[in-house]
């Protein structure tokens, strides 16, 4: 649905973007992070067709987006971060107003929108007097009113109270079955609860794009034995074993290589065969927070 190769983006000397390459299939929610200026929302205009890249090429459902920008525009939905309303229309009549700009036919258009996203009861009310949670419903509304092929979602929970915040989740799962969703967001834990894959970017570089289920594996392992015991030591021949080091709180933490369970087995022997009580034993489990935070650190110390 969405590939691009080589993008880049530059502002005089200032590299924005450099060389950045994914693609991203029918149907997918991807989750796009980095810190601040890490080159989110510069990819976002390049695949919207608002910023024309530097170099490289950006490919939407077999359209080259610099070639025939209108053409995604027309299958695109996008919600910036910065909302674009008209404080003084009603709900009602913004959503008309934008139906009518993107060439649908706004009452059954905006009815959709406005049920998906749960305004029946601010429909008539002037945008400027919502709070900041329906204004970001508003948003979202505006973005899917014309059915898009694929969705940009820059901040979708920003305001919002933990049920509207639920509400949001499962109206994007939604609207993936019939849309390819990005979610740029800093909320580690949306991207866990909904995301297929994280992209993650860094000084405008990609530094790792994988999916959730692989990139949350888990070849590390807890060890915890008594005081006194170098299980460095007793692990030193093994040839699965890469790493065994120390936490500081009375565990040790062994990386692994081959299937798990026979590391299970192997290190349970190791322990009890040398006559050491075992008081723990298990993987350690990598949520996206920890991931993210190893990635910048390693390309921090590759710099």
């Amino acid at each position: 649905m969405i590939e691009a190769d080589g993008l880049t983006r530059r502002y005089g000397d200032f590299c924005a973007v450099s060389d950045v390459s994914f693609a991203i299939e029918q149907g997918e929610i991807v989750g796009l992070l980095g810190h601040n200026g890490a080159g989110k929302t510069t990819i976002m205009k390049m695949l919207t067709g608002y910023l024309e890249p530097s170099s490289g090429s950006v490919r939407v459902d077999g359209v080259v987006v610099e070639q025939e920008p209108l053409e995604v525009q027309k299958r695109l939905g996008y919600l910036p971060e910065n909302l674009p309303l008209y404080p003084e229309l009603s709900v009602m009549d913004y959503l008309s107003y934008t139906a009518e700009l993107r060439g649908v036919q706004p009452r059954t258009a905006v009815a959709n929108a406005i049920a998906a996203t749960e305004l029946e009861e601010k429909a008539l009310e002037p945008i400027a007097t919502l709070s900041r949670g329906f204004k970001q419903r508003v948003g979202v509304a505006q973005a899917i009113l014309h059915t898009p092929r694929f969705l940009i979602l820059d901040e979708p929970t920003n305001g919002l109270d933990p049920s509207q915040t639920q509400h949001m989740r499962e109206l994007i799962q939604r609207l993936a079955t019939t849309a390819t969703v990005i979610l740029s967001t800093h909320i580690m834990q949306e991207v866990d609860a909904i995301c297929d894959r994280a992209i993650i970017l860094r000084g405008g570089e990609l530094v790792l794009d994988e999916r959730l289920a692989d990139l949350q594996a888990s070849d590390r392992y807890r060890v915890r034995t008594a005081p006194g015991h170098n299980l460095a030591d007793l692990l030193a021949a093994d040839s699965s074993v890469s790493q065994t080091r120390d936490d500081g709180l009375g565990s040790w933490i062994v990386t692994v290589s081959g299937a798990l369970d026979a590391a299970t087995d192997s290190l349970a022997r190791h322990v009890t065969g040398a006559g050491w009580p075992l008081f723990e034993l298990g993987v350690v489990k990598r949520d996206l927070e920890s991931v993210f935070r190893e990635v910048n650190e390693e390309s921090r110390d590759a710099a």
